[in-house]
């Protein structure tokens, strides 16, 4: 029995990432996962919100409603937080690129409910430079990027003070193939970039800047090497302490905190035996909760069949459950912490923070983090460390449980069925269509007009783009008119692949594979040419730039132009560069509206012969489904020997060639 006596620490805030559908959907489903315990909303936007687009859009198209909610105009952010009181929530917002336009709805609905602003809590992610290097929902060139970013950590300072303005997301570099190593060096240096340029803006008084430091939160992955992922907390603490006091002066302790939340490893989840998440989820959970002076603000866990698909409330809970047993029922929360003291920790921890430091000397000998996207180098070394990582497995010398070791299994009855997994109908995208069409019929368009002009004469002029932004949000401007607008200021931006000068990839099954390509090339009379495409907005290219270094390695010639490219792009492409092969990735949910309009646009150009291969989290009926439409082969996280789909696309082209012979 618990010690009523015994002082226990406050919990952590448990969070779901959560939304789909609608705004309303996913407003009941926020409402029910506060009435089971969560303490605090992860808002998971749909990728034309998260890239500056309204559903109307060609690049939207198939992508509405699919792994986040739409969220157009202040009518959906009412309908988003309808009876949600917003001064007693801790919000955290997965938003970048558009973060001051999300953060200006918000805003506006707060000023609408009469709740005062200081009284808001919560976070913008607002870290762009991790968007360059893993996820892809940037919108501008980086140096824009960084005025925005800035504009809001400014912005919010004064207006907004328990507001986190800024989340440096090591999560995602992770999830692209980051070492502890780079994940600590990359998000501190990019931290560093951020607040460089937030003091050298002067928009915050000298003797106010470490207040503003105070503010700037992080959020981190944990993986399965579990005592390496407790060690990175704790050299993160200490490295951040250390760049706050030497490079800025923040005398005050409680300024130089390492404050962050996290989600745990979904790059480690598996399709195959997927219950065996469920431990891994908690395994990883212990790394960021176990030592209390790194334990996490902020904890928001995957569910155990992400790996197939998006997940039901019931899986949500099960996670939301973990976090709840872990603070409530063990005595965790009674004790100091655990492994102060310890020389192994402390050995481990002092390797990662040289390393680190050596990283960052590397970083700032090129100009810092900006300078380091725009060569390619942080891409380049991601890339090549994703592929070390994926040829451990293929190998077998990184043991991963059901994947490449204990592979017999009984039929799990946990992910079979109907409704194994969570679906977004169609009908999504045409509701948000006709949602979209009746908020502007309703509004004033003169109003339209006239804060759409100051927004653009603020980009111009360097005004801080916050307060034209919730102008603009009141006046009824949508996501996508106000992306436009920037658009037009900033121009569009296409980020650095870092395939091209990732290092070979080289291990002994490949020499097979060589011949296999030499042979086929040799009949076709040049060499394979395979195109590597994204469709649509999902920006997630750590599969795509593998299936390409792979592809490159094993002696194809390789056309992968990044992300973000519509059908008619990919199939234009095609058609100039005379490819044999196409590859597309979408890891989104659109997989079958995209696919259905690639083999439509290459049957009208005459190139119904290139075969199609596809990859991205797909549903056993999907699949079958693409294969019916003339998909040449589909493959899942399941298929993760890729020397294995290197060889299946080889025998795909061999066989076009012995047909039309």
């Amino acid at each position: 029995m618990a010690d009523e006596t015994v002082k226990r620490d406050r919990p952590w805030i448990f969070r779901t990432y959560a939304g789909h559908s609608t705004a309303t959907e996913s407003n009941a489903l926020y409402r029910s996962n506060l009435e089971k315990g969560q303490t605090g909303l992860s808002v998971a936007f749909d990728l034309p919100t998260q890239t500056g687009y309204d559903p109307d859009h060609p690049l939207s198209r198939g992508e509405v409603g699919k792994v986040g909610v739409p969220v157009a105009h202040l009518g959906d952010m009412r309908a988003l937080f309808d009876g949600i009181p917003l001064d007693r929530m801790n919000t955290s917002m997965t938003i970048n690129a558009p973060a001051p336009w999300l953060l200006a709805l918000y805003v506006a609905l707060a000023d609408e409910q009469g709740v005062d602003r200081a009284a808001l809590s919560g976070t913008t992610q607002n870290d762009l430079i991790k968007e360059y290097l893993s996820r892809g929902t940037y919108m501008f060139a980086p140096a824009p990027s960084m005025r925005l970013t800035t504009d809001v950590i400014c912005w919010t300072y004064s207006q907004m003070p328990k507001w986190n303005p800024m989340n440096v997301c090591s999560y995602h570099l992770q999830e692209a193939g980051a070492t502890p190593v780079q994940e600590l060096a990359y998000a501190l240096a990019a931290a560093v970039a951020i607040l460089d340029s937030v003091r050298d803006s002067g928009a915050i008084a000298p003797e106010q800047f470490p207040g503003a430091v105070g503010r700037i939160s992080f959020f981190v992955n944990a993986g399965m090497r579990f005592v390496t992922e407790l060690c990175k907390m704790r050299a993160f603490a200490e490295l951040w302490d250390e760049i706050c006091r030497e490079r800025y002066g923040v005398e005050d302790e409680k300024f130089r905190r390492f404050r962050y939340g996290v989600q745990v490893n979904s790059l480690g989840l598996t399709e195959q035996q997927p219950e065996n998440n469920v431990y891994r989820i908690l395994i990883e959970t212990l790394a960021v909760v176990l030592s209390k002076s790194s334990r996490a603000r902020a904890v928001q866990l995957p569910a155990w069949n992400e790996a197939l698909g998006l997940p039901r409330p019931f899986d949500q809970q099960w996670s939301l459950r973990m976090q709840q047993i872990l603070a409530y029922e063990t005595d965790l929360l009674e004790y100091g912490d655990l492994f102060d003291g310890s020389p192994v920790i402390e050995a481990k921890v002092e390797a990662l923070k040289v390393e680190a430091r050596g990283e960052l000397d590397r970083i700032e000998e090129l100009g810092g983090a900006v300078a380091a996207v725009e060569s390619s180098y942080m891409k380049q070394r991601l890339v090549e460390s994703n592929a070390a990582r994926l040829a451990g497995i293929e190998s077998g010398t990184q043991t991963v449980v059901g994947v490449n070791a204990y592979t017999e299994t009984e039929a799990s009855p946990l992910s079979a069925g109907e409704g194994a997994i969570l679906t977004v109908p169609d009908s999504v995208e045409r509701q948000a269509l006709d949602g979209l069409a009746a908020w502007k019929t309703a509004r004033d368009e003169a109003a339209v007009a006239e804060a759409l002009g100051s927004l653009k004469i603020a980009a111009q002029d360097g005004t801080n783009i916050m307060d034209p932004s919730i102008a603009c949000a009141k006046a009824g401007v949508t996501t996508g008119e106000w992306g436009a607008a920037l658009r037009d200021i900033f121009g569009e931006y296409r980020a650095p692949t870092g395939v091209g000068q990732a290092r070979q990839t080289t291990f002994g099954e490949l020499d097979a594979l060589r011949k296999h390509v030499e042979a086929v090339s040799e009949r076709l009379g040049r060499r394979i040419k395979m195109l590597v495409g994204k469709p649509g907005l999902d920006g997630h290219s750590n599969g795509a730039e593998q299936i390409a270094v792979r592809a490159r390695d094993a002696g194809m010639e390789v056309v992968y132009e990044g992300i973000r490219l519509t059908p008619a792009e990919i199939v234009n492409a095609a058609l100039e560069e005379s490819v044999h092969v196409i590859g597309l990735s979408i890891l989104s949910g659109s997989h079958l509206a995209l696919a259905r309009d690639v083999l439509a646009r290459l049957d009208a150009v005459g190139l119904d012969d290139v075969p199609v291969v596809i990859g991205g989290i797909i549903p056993p009926e999907d699949a079958e489904a693409l294969r019916s439409m003339g998909i040449a082969g589909v493959y899942t996280p399941k298929d993760f020997q890729l020397s294995d789909i290197m060889t299946d696309i080889v025998q795909v082209i061999d066989a076009r060639i012995e047909k039309a012979a």
